[in-house]
């Protein structure tokens, strides 16, 4: 009893204390007790004293340890991603034959694999399961189908979700709801809308969350009257609508130039008691930024900053893509070195939309200074830094520096896309390099571009000049 008083009010040195004393005095120490010290220990996070006891309970030789005491130690080891330390520990109580792990044991390892991205790890685990025979529960296949959605292995997650049902374990609507989403984002509605009848006609019901995914999926498909039923569903069910869904809608709506819509499904956002965060915000001013109304839109950021609502670097892009369009790159500059000022790291998307807006206005020094700075914070230049260089280079007639800008593109695995054949061939042709512009004609086609007007343009302007009217006419 004093063990556990000392336990129950964080007063561990003192439980130490106890435990000592009962140990020397040969008295009987109970598992169930040392399990509410390790739980205590665990939720004030004190790590190193927790591996410490339990190192105590294991080396006196007189306490039973149980498999859930182990899986607790290693959970809390995998929280803080001591995943290594883990490991020996188990191995250890395993090799000894002091305790074998459980189902609950490996679903605690999954998971902590599952966060690292591990996929050795995670065929290490599953592999160990299968070879000891751990039948695989719920938790074991929601964490699984939610790995192999994330992986893009959308056949492995259905195969795993056909599998439950045929062993009778019956999905929850966590699962459900993972598998909803995963088709929503891979844009397969009419499976997820399947899955959705079939978690009904269980008699399962949908949470918030599992709305939420298919309101999102609905609103990406640009079918926003589906959306607008959805809501009504969900408040018909007694499900409050939260923030997440007001935000999914306002973006789903910006996305389609509906921007009248998004601002009055603010205000009645704002009416329920809910504030607009940095993602209503957000949208609305890249809503606006598409449909060139760069005034209002930059407007609507300021006040999201006079409200005290702090922005991301999403905000950020937004800025600078009205100030590029508008040709004003001394404060795309100004506004970019000031980030780091404000905690916001720039992301590939910032380091493009600037480079792109010198690129345009024949600064390649600033260009290329900016392509270095971006590298050296670690960020990879990609298909959209290196197309927005040529046709830089391409404006101001460098031939041989897009070319040699492309095949560096191509030497580090980066596939070009439409716009970059488009401005190497252009570029090609008005130097007469008519052969090197047809090779990368028929390099596209294999890729599965379509060349526009442009493309085709250059290519005949090119074979007029380079020979005899019959001769290009054929060709």
């Amino acid at each position: 009893m004093l063990f556990r008083v000392y336990s129950d009010n964080r007063m561990f040195e003192e439980a130490f204390v106890v435990y000592d004393y009962m140990e020397e005095n040969g008295l009987v120490i109970e598992e169930r007790s040392c399990f509410v010290i390790l739980l205590a220990l665990k939720k004030c996070g004190e790590v190193d004293l927790l591996t410490r006891f339990f190192r105590k309970m294991v080396d006196s030789g007189r306490v039973v340890i149980k498999v859930q005491s182990l899986t607790l130690v290693i959970d809390v080891l995998c929280q803080k991603r001591e995943v290594e330390r883990a490991k020996a520990l188990m191995d250890e109580m395993e090799g000894k034959g002091i305790v074998e792990p459980n189902v609950v044991t490996y679903n605690t390892w999954l998971k902590a694999y599952i966060a690292r991205k591990d996929q050795n790890g995670v065929n290490a685990i599953l592999n160990l399961m299968e070879e000891r025979q751990v039948a695989h529960n719920l938790i074991t296949c929601d964490l699984l189908i939610q790995w192999y959605g994330s992986s893009g292995s959308f056949e492995e997650a259905e195969k795993l979700f056909n599998n439950m049902c045929e062993r009778e374990l019956e999905p929850d609507v966590f699962v459900f709801t993972t598998l909803i989403n995963w088709n929503c984002r891979k844009g397969n509605l009419e499976r997820a809308f399947a899955l959705f009848d079939e978690l009904t006609e269980k008699g399962i019901f949908p949470n918030a969350h599992t709305y939420g995914v298919l309101i999102s999926g609905v609103c990406k498909a640009g079918q926003m009257d589906v959306a607008e039923i959805l809501v009504k569903e969900t408040q018909n069910k007694g499900i409050d609508v939260n923030i997440i869904i007001f935000n999914t809608k306002i973006d789903g709506y910006c996305k389609r130039g509906m921007i009248d819509e998004a601002l009055r499904l603010k205000v009645v956002m704002e009416s329920k008691g809910f504030e607009a965060d940095v993602f209503t915000h957000t949208s609305i001013a890249k809503g606006l930024c598409k449909l060139n109304r760069y005034e209002e839109s930059k407007k609507f950021l300021i006040e999201m900053v006079e409200k005290g609502v702090t922005p991301i670097v999403v905000s950020f892009n937004i800025l600078f893509e009205i100030y590029c369009k508008e040709g004003n790159l001394a404060e795309a500059d100004r506004l970019f070195r000031e980030l780091d000022d404000k905690g916001v790291l720039p992301n590939n998307f910032s380091h493009n939309t600037v480079i792109d807006g010198y690129c345009k206005k024949g600064k390649m020094d600033q260009a290329h200074r900016l392509r270095f700075e971006m590298i050296q914070k670690g960020l990879l230049p990609d298909v959209y830094t290196y197309t927005s260089l040529i046709h830089g280079e391409c404006i101001a007639g460098r031939v041989d520096e897009a070319l040699k800008l492309f095949k560096e593109m191509l030497l580090k695995g980066i596939k070009g896309n439409a716009m970059t054949y488009t401005a190497i061939i252009s570029v090609l042709s008005k130097g007469e390099r008519d052969e090197e512009s047809f090779k990368l004609y028929d390099e596209m086609i294999k890729l599965g571009f379509t060349p526009d007007d442009r493309v085709y343009y250059s290519l005949v302007g090119s074979l007029h000049k380079s020979g005899p009217h019959d001769a290009a006419e054929q060709k």
